[in-house]
């Protein structure tokens, strides 16, 4: 086996299952690494050693009683901050939950404990998962891992900065218009936002309900589907999941020939980074040599998604967030009067990204403006969705590059809202219509950042997804590529 820290999650899993190490091996090998790493990363917000070490020693005890293991058994997986975990705080990198410990499991994390996966902790993300770089986290940004002068992406960037440094080779994030392919791209992993709908949001803490997705990061293709089958299937706590069954968990090997693939041509144009658009169409070449056939499509309104979405996820986050009010959980500034306790916990919990996207939201909600605003947002958000549609009448999958850049500096884009927002504009307009999508490494930039192409499904082909991403992966040879720091 490879280093612990850089074996797959199926090498850990079969090398358990096979007696040739233990759980709390790898459980102390991370968490090691954790301690050494995480100082100068701030990929943890919450490190939980103690209940980890405890599952090792529960499939250790099975193991030697002759028990059949589950699936991912001794794999340590690392969770964003906005997933509930019972008893374990769940900050949202926010202030205003700095001291929150939800009294349930998410959906996703109680699939994962029943799979015998060994939760090291939560990463640190974006305020409310508000942001494109984690520098709004109210504890700190992460620090990418491949350039720690650099951001790893957001809003689930302690997710990503965790699996791409070898602290554990699973994460879950949650993606709005971007937020695990996006970072994904940055660190050089993949990361799957599925079809919404795949994976149950109960136990996500809600920020754009009609928008959010749990999903995977890993270091390869074949643990990416393992992360997401296991993760998958109706759950009837969320009236949004689908009644589809969980994914099969069985990777489509049987190439790509046939295959018909679209190249958006609104994503290769101004803006983009010239060495991202080449590597994207290097992958484009290696699809056409293996049998599948490549064309240009066009996705007409795609100028209108990053606008539709910043219109419709404000106002949900305006609705979802009006809960913390500092009366029923979290912190609590306490006031004489009602009023002024409300605003007082608000303003001192809230920072100003949230601050921001609030009375963004509030305002286009309002009397008078709601038809001109939110309205026109969604007959926008239906053209994004009908360009799709009619894309994927012509072809299989779309492939593009999955940031218009590679990782930015840390600070080169917080004083400028706009420019921050743009760092998604390829993610959002495939999340406005729910399809699926996946970002997987497609090069290294000149200075050695790492670049991804983002592959998109119509709705529940997520395994024309992965069969095509795994073809490239395999052409490519990226996966034994890692940060020097790490």
């Amino acid at each position: 086996m490879t280093a612990l820290h850089w074996s797959t999650a199926r090498q850990l899993r079969d090398a358990v299952g096979a007696g040739e190490i233990s759980c709390q091996e790898i459980v102390r090998h991370h968490l090691n690494r954790i301690e050494a790493l995480n100082p100068a990363l701030n990929a943890f917000l919450t490190v939980t050693p103690e209940g980890a070490l405890k599952e090792a020693r529960r499939w250790d005890a099975a193991r030697a009683q002759g028990e059949p293991l589950p699936p991912l058994a001794g794999v340590p997986v690392v969770l964003k901050d906005n997933l509930c975990t019972r008893g374990v705080r769940t900050t949202c990198g926010s202030r205003i939950l700095e001291t929150y410990a939800p009294p349930y499991d998410a959906t996703a994390v109680e699939r994962l404990r029943a799979a015998g996966a060994i939760i090291l902790g939560k990463a640190n993300m974006d305020e409310f998962a508000m942001g494109s770089s984690t520098e709004n986290s109210a504890f700190g940004p992460s620090k990418n891992p491949w350039d720690t002068s650099r951001v790893p992406g957001g809003s689930s960037g302690g997710s990503a900065a965790a699996v791409a440094a070898g602290l554990a080779p699973l994460a879950l994030g949650s993606d709005t218009g971007g937020s695990v392919k996006q970072p994904a791209a940055l660190c050089g992993l993949v990361g799957m936002r599925p079809t919404y709908g795949r994976v149950s949001r109960h136990g996500l803490v809600a920020f754009a309900s009609s928008l959010d997705q749990v999903g995977p990061f890993s270091r390869t293709v074949e643990d990416n589907l393992l992360l997401l089958s296991t993760i998958s299937g109706h759950d009837p706590r969320d009236s949004t999941s689908a009644e589809r069954p969980a994914l099969d968990g069985l990777m489509p090997d049987d190439g790509v020939a046939g295959l018909r693939v679209g190249l958006p041509k609104e994503h290769f144009g101004e803006g983009v980074d010239p060495e991202a658009a080449e590597a994207v169409r290097l992958c484009a070449r290696l699809l056409e040599a293996a049998g599948a056939r490549v064309e240009e499509v066009s996705l007409p309104h795609d100028d209108l998604a990053v606008a539709t979405y910043y219109v419709l996820a404000d106002a949900e986050a305006s609705s979802n967030l009006a809960r913390y009010d500092g009366i029923r959980y979290g912190l609590c500034a306490s006031r004489d009067d009602l009023a002024e306790q409300y605003e007082a916990t608000r303003g001192e919990g809230f920072g100003a990204e949230v601050k921001r996207r609030v009375l963004l939201g509030t305002f286009v909600l309002s009397s008078g403006y709601y038809e001109a605003y939110y309205g026109r947002a969604l007959s926008a958000r239906a053209l994004c969705r009908q360009d799709f549609e009619h894309a994927f009448e012509r072809v299989d999958l779309l492939l593009g590059p999955t940031s218009p850049t590679p990782a930015f500096s840390l600070g080169a884009k917080v004083d400028d809202p706009l420019a921050m927002y743009l760092s998604d504009v390829f993610t959002i307009p495939s999340c406005l219509g729910g399809f699926p999508g996946l970002s997987f490494p497609c090069g290294f930039s000149s200075s050695g950042l790492p670049l991804g192409a983002q592959l998109v499904g119509p709705k529940w082909t997520e395994g024309t997804v992965y069969r095509a991403a795994l073809h490239l992966e395999r052409v490519l040879g990226l996966t034994d590529r890692h940060p020097e720091a790490a």
